[in-house]
């Protein structure tokens, strides 16, 4: 018996040095800390690593994570600035920067944390309508975090950031702002469709405006050639009869050319001939050799009763005729019709003053009495009467 207290006294001071032992070693993690005390006062502050303590007189109070922590709260009722009543759930973001102040100036900082964002959120909403709340959330995280970080620095908490996470207005709310939402996009669509279409008309407007333009220019300038080609045209052709001096049985004879044209129209039903046509057969008959001359008379004589031919003294060739017409400066319209005129005119004044009075009824009697007996006009040889100098110039 006396062998066996000895021993138990021993056993019992062993594990009595080996918990004392284990109560003096104290391993801390990365990124904690932990709060020591001696008989209930602050001691010590321990950070990461190997720590020895008294054991039975220190022990410690916190083990204070120094990592930066997130926190949502639940949805929080705010009324706004027009009277509508929005829940809004937040995030906070803090990290613990002094584990004793953390420790001992407040009780529980997490819950300190929550009230606060709550008060801010009602101060900061408050004066907020609510398209401002749902339009605003920077400048409302901005605020929450400047009210946080002030009051929650003397606590050793350093707040990181503050974010909404949702601002949910009342269901009858919401669904007003669908309506206008979706009216708002109905208004940007036909405004747009209406700048598309009025864009498209302006465009098609301006493209047939150019076109009409460029069209008309066009049949202007046609138009213009045209009328230059066919007067230039109009005044060499009438330079060129005027220089060939052209007499009545050439003027009858392209007359007859241009007949058959006219007559060949699709839209002619009649054409008149005039009482000049059996004149120009005459003269026709006599540049054919149908009037001869009488015997004896000269046919380079130049009298009242001679033809007059085509002058083409002073021209050698053809390509004098064609050099002449190259250098020909032609008259304006306006002067070519006057001296026109004016040559008519004064040729029907010398063949009047030529035609003796009389003779041509006489010659018409003498024709009418020959018809009547069935003999020709002209002499007993048969070679046809010759046209008077009155009917040629008439032709």
């Amino acid at each position: 018996m006396s062998a066996t207290v000895p021993i138990f006294i021993l056993l019992l001071l062993a594990l009595f040095i080996i918990i004392a032992i284990f109560r003096a070693v104290r391993i801390v993690p990365q990124s904690y800390a932990i709060i020591v005390e001696r008989l209930g006062k602050f001691q010590a502050e321990y950070w990461a690593g190997l720590h020895f303590v008294v054991p039975f007189f220190d022990r410690v109070r916190n083990t204070v994570d120094l990592r930066e922590q997130v926190v949502s709260f639940p949805p929080q009722p705010v009324i706004t600035s027009d009277n509508l009543v929005v829940s809004i759930d937040s995030v906070i973001y803090y990290q613990v920067t002094d584990p004793k102040r953390a420790t001992y100036e407040i009780s529980n900082y997490l819950q300190a944390i929550e009230q606060l964002t709550v008060t801010t959120l009602r101060n900061v909403i408050g004066a907020m309508d609510l398209e401002q709340t749902l339009t605003s959330r920077d400048q409302i995280n901005g605020q929450l975090r400047g009210v946080l970080d002030q009051a929650t620095g003397r606590w050793g908490i350093r707040v990181g950031n503050v974010e909404l996470k949702s601002i949910d207005p009342p269901a009858s709310i919401q669904g007003a702002m669908e309506q206008q939402m979706r009216a708002e996009r109905d208004r940007r669509a036909a405004i747009l469709t209406a700048e598309g279409v009025k864009q498209s008309q302006i465009l098609t407007a301006e493209g047939d405006k150019q076109s009409a333009i460029l069209r008309a220019e066009g049949q202007a300038q046609s138009a213009i050639l045209k009328a230059q080609g066919e007067s230039r045209a109009i005044l060499q052709v009438f330079d060129a009869i005027h220089r060939g001096n052209a007499d009545p049985k050439l003027l009858a004879y392209q007359y007859l050319q241009t007949l058959p044209k006219i007559a060949n129209g699709n839209s002619s039903k009649m054409w008149i001939v005039p009482t000049e046509f059996t004149a120009a057969l005459d003269g026709i008959a006599g540049a054919l050799g149908g009037n001869k001359p009488p015997s004896g008379s000269d046919p380079s004589d130049d009298g009242a009763e001679g033809e007059p031919g085509v002058d083409l003294s002073g021209m050698d060739s053809a390509l004098d005729i064609a050099s002449n017409l190259a250098q020909t400066n032609l008259q304006t319209p306006e002067e070519a019709l006057a001296q026109a005129r004016g040559e008519v005119a004064s040729a029907t004044q010398i063949a009047d003053d030529a035609t003796p009075s009389g003779a041509g009824a006489s010659e018409a009697s003498a024709r009418e009495r020959t018809a009547a007996e069935g003999k020709p006009s002209g002499d007993h040889d048969g070679t046809p009467p010759s046209i008077p100098p009155t009917a040629q110039h008439r032709a």
